[in-house]
């Protein structure tokens, strides 16, 4: 592959990687794309053996990622409805006030769920902050399989 081509999948591997963290767009989605691009241009055991490692990281954090939120979730007793109506609110708020109002929209739309159904404002808040806390762990579990994924292909490029 060709340096300016090289050049061009680290720019996406580094905008997937923000995205990975901002969770507006797929970031780790966009990374394993560039990679296995990377992967099967370049070819031979390197690229093949990067493009498995990639797949592998992604693929483990994301449905890693959804099974500890959900036990995470369970377990605060935070059921699935209540993260339906965050993430709608959430999807309002980023139209209504743009770009903050993703992340601000989720937590009214939590609070105000939780607050419907249990009619007390610190078990709404309890159960916003588990929410909050669990997002942020789906977060950190998703940029760990991207940056994995990124190492595979930095290792890659220093190899071939």
């Amino acid at each position: 592959m060709s340096p300016v081509a090289e050049l061009v999948v680290g720019v996406v591997v580094l905008v997937g990687l923000f995205g990975a963290v901002v969770q507006i767009y797929p970031g780790s989605l966009l990374v394993l794309a560039a990679v296995v691009t990377w992967a099967v241009v370049t070819g031979g055991t390197v690229g093949w053996t990067v493009a498995i490692v990639a797949v592998v990281a992604v693929a483990a954090a994301g449905i890693g990622k959804y099974l500890y939120a959900g036990r995470y979730l369970k377990a605060a007793g935070v059921p699935n409805r209540t993260l339906l109506v965050g993430g709608v609110v959430g999807v309002v708020g980023f139209f209504v006030v743009p770009v903050i109002g993703l992340p601000l929209g989720f937590v009214l739309g939590v609070y105000l769920s939780e607050w419907q159904r249990r009619r007390q404002a610190s078990e709404a808040w309890r159960a916003t902050l588990a929410a909050l806390r669990a997002t942020g762990w789906t977060i950190l579990i998703e940029l760990g399989g991207a940056l994995l994924a990124t190492g595979a292909w930095v290792i890659g490029l220093l190899v071939t």
